[in-house]
């Protein structure tokens, strides 16, 4: 998975603010806000991160269990694919 090309997060007033630019702007209009959580994962979606890797990278850097992270991955890659911010 990979965050589409037009989509770009940038920090604003200590906010992550995702923002269309280019041809993006015409079809979605508006901004999303991220939690530093969201950031980091949408950071490794820029790379072209599966889930899997998404998933050991959350381990590796947050305190938490392995069914919360997986959990959080799965409402936060639905969320956007909802959005129609991944390519596949």
């Amino acid at each position: 998975m990979k965050i589409k090309s037009g989509y770009l997060m940038r920090e604003v007033a200590g906010e992550n603010i995702v923002i269309a630019v280019g041809e993006a702007a015409k079809n979605f209009k508006g901004m999303i806000r991220l939690n530093p959580t969201g950031a980091f994962l949408w950071r490794l979606l820029e790379e072209g991160t599966d889930e899997a890797a998404m998933l050991a990278a959350m381990l590796d850097t947050y305190e938490t269990d392995e069914e919360t992270a997986k959990r959080d991955i799965a409402a936060f890659v639905n969320a956007i694919k909802g959005a129609g911010l991944i390519d596949e």
